[in-house]
Parts: structure tokens; C-alpha cells; sequence
């Protein structure tokens, strides 16, 4: 399973009106240099070259809901699939950023550690299955 990692940036941004959870478009990005924690834009990721299926600048998920129960928000986002048309990797991170404001121009929200670099085949398909039932995210 992997891990879960939110940029501390985003935080900040929150509270500075830089996102817009139910109307921004957010993109799906793969690396393989370990991000941290400190930063701040898209623009600091390594991300995969373009091509062999990936697009760079990553996939938009589309936003399922953005709504709050009894005080707690939740994000929620479909899934996003990649489909290899050649050799696609390696890669160990998956960058979720937005890529709606210019400024600041896309920033950061949060990554995933998949544990070990993956490699894909020309045929292959690898699925950012995000949970349908937590959220993406979650802000009580």
C-alpha cells in the first residue's frame, strides 16, 4: 500500500485561498527522485520524461465530490490510469499538485511512496487507486 505525504506548503495554502478543492484541476504526476516534505511548487519535482504513455505534466483526475459531513471536508478523486505504450519508469512517487493557479504556479499538495521503483512494459497499466470512501484527503 502506499504511503501517504502531504507538502507542508499546502497547508498554508489553504488558508491563503490557493486552492479551490471543488472547482481547481489538479494533475497526477510520476517520479522517481524521493520529493520532500519542504517543498513547495511542481516545479521543483523530477518528474518522468514524456512519452511511452506518460504525459508530461501528468493526468487530471476528475473531481468525484467536495463536500463536508458534519464538519469534516473530504476530496474525493477518480482514479487515474496509466497505460504504458513502451517502457514507462522507473518510478516510485506518485505527486498529486494543482494545476489551476499562476500564482503561486502549481502547487504542491501531497505524494505517495509506493515503496520500490516500479517499471512498466509496453501493455501495462498502473492505476492511482485513490479511496473512494476516505478521500483523498480529509480537513476536520
Amino acid at each position: 500500500m502506499a504511503t501517504f505525504n502531504k507538502f507542508q506548503q499546502f497547508v498554508e495554502d489553504i488558508a491563503h485561498k490557493v486552492h479551490n478543492l471543488s472547482a481547481d484541476t489538479f494533475k497526477v504526476a510520476l517520479t522517481n527522485t524521493v520529493p520532500t516534505a519542504t517543498m513547495e511548487l511542481f516545479s521543483e519535482i523530477t518528474e518522468l520524461a514524456g512519452g511511452a504513455g506518460y504525459t508530461a505534466g501528468g493526468t487530471a483526475p476528475s473531481i468525484t465530490s467536495s463536500a463536508h459531513t458534519t464538519g469534516t471536508y473530504k476530496l474525493v478523486l477518480g482514479d487515474v490510469v496509466f497505460t504504458a505504450t513502451g517502457a514507462m519508469g522507473p518510478f516510485r512517487y506518485v505527486v498529486l499538485y494543482n494545476d489551476t493557479p499562476s500564482s503561486p504556479l502549481n502547487p504542491l499538495i501531497a505524494w505517495w511512496d509506493y515503496g520500490s521503483s516500479l517499471n512498466l512494459a509496453s501493455g501495462d497499466t498502473f492505476t492511482v487507486d485513490f479511496d473512494a470512501a476516505g478521500g483523498v484527503l480529509t480537513i476536520a
